[in-house]
């Protein structure tokens, strides 16, 4: 039976959710492997920014590459010719870089893969990261991707988690994905690491369709949000969310010149906000006011 807000009765609203990472032993530390890749599973370039502005918050290390001449068509995901700081010019190819980091303040290390969706091979390259996998002790995975839907820049970015582990979707109270179709690195990824054994979850953010060119700091920091809490270790997001309030100023505007693009944005916001309704529930404000508490803790000196 349930209570009056809709709770069964006897359950204790205030208990801890269940966390992603599991608490490890005493003094030991507990590695998980974050993975973007630019080009398909990456609309506005989000997931992969994503990952970058964590790798430069953690100070990640390389650690490893994977070699591009084994994975890459250089005629589709061509090599770029850059200047060095001392002028001399360096072609950059296109590849696929490992880093690892600690957290701080944490007992959490992250194995961070940053690259871009391969040409061909995607079997043998997605067992290539794999071997690196294990040869830093990986724990569990989170993958991450961005996709253009019908969404308003104006509303919070949403950002779906989901599993194809059954004991991780009745631990975490997750979904397994619905998709079926195309797929890109991400979906190949998530299926050989669930077949190697590693607890894996996947984010997906949706990024606004008419205004899907990079950068999309908006959808970075939805991301970074939902990699927060899973993860459970703090997380300093500011300039972040600086950047996502000015670049929705700026869509407002753009939207405000065009009176089809406006009407069109107050379209999504209805249908946006009637899907939200029943979701304003007591355990998401919880949850909300919970981080809001955690980051104003970790700003006091």
């Amino acid at each position: 039976m349930n209570s009056v807000d809709g709770t069964p009765e006897g359950q204790d609203i205030t208990a801890e959710p269940e966390r992603f990472l599991k608490e490890p032993a005493d003094g030991q530390r507990v590695t998980v492997m974050l993975a973007a890749f630019e080009g398909w599973n990456d609309a506005g370039e989000a997931a992969s920014d994503a990952l970058h502005y964590l790798n430069k918050l953690w100070e990640g290390k390389k650690v490893a590459t994977v070699d591009a001449e084994e994975y890459y068509d250089f005629q589709f995901t061509r090599p770029t010719v850059r200047r060095t700081s001392s002028g001399a010019r360096k072609v950059k190819w296109p590849s696929t870089r490992i880093y690892k980091a600690e957290v701080p303040d944490s007992n959490v290390d992250v194995v961070l893969v940053l690259g871009t969706e391969p040409s061909y091979r995607w079997r043998a390259y997605t067992t290539e990261l794999l071997v690196h996998a294990e040869a830093l002790k990986v724990d569990s995975v989170i993958l991450v991707g961005a996709l253009l839907a019908d969404v308003p820049h104006s509303r919070p970015i949403p950002v779906s988690t989901t599993t194809e582990d059954s004991s991780l979707r009745e631990r975490l109270n997750l979904e397994a994905s619905q998709y079926e179709g195309p797929v890109g690195i991400v979906g190949v990824l998530a299926e050989f690491a669930m077949l190697a054994g590693l607890p894996t979850v996947s984010l997906w953010a949706a990024v606004p369709h008419y205004v899907a060119q990079p950068p999309s700091p908006k959808a970075q920091l939805a991301i970074l949000h939902k990699i927060e809490d899973l993860l459970q270790v703090p997380m300093d997001s500011q300039a972040l969310a600086e950047e996502s309030e000015a670049w929705e100023r700026g869509v407002d505007e753009l939207a405000t010149e065009d009176p089809e693009i406006a009407a069109y944005v107050r379209q999504l916001e209805e249908a946006k906000d009637t899907a939200d309704l029943p979701e304003a529930s007591g355990e998401s404000i919880a949850r909300e006011f919970e981080r809001y508490l955690k980051r104003r803790g970790k700003e006091r000196p």
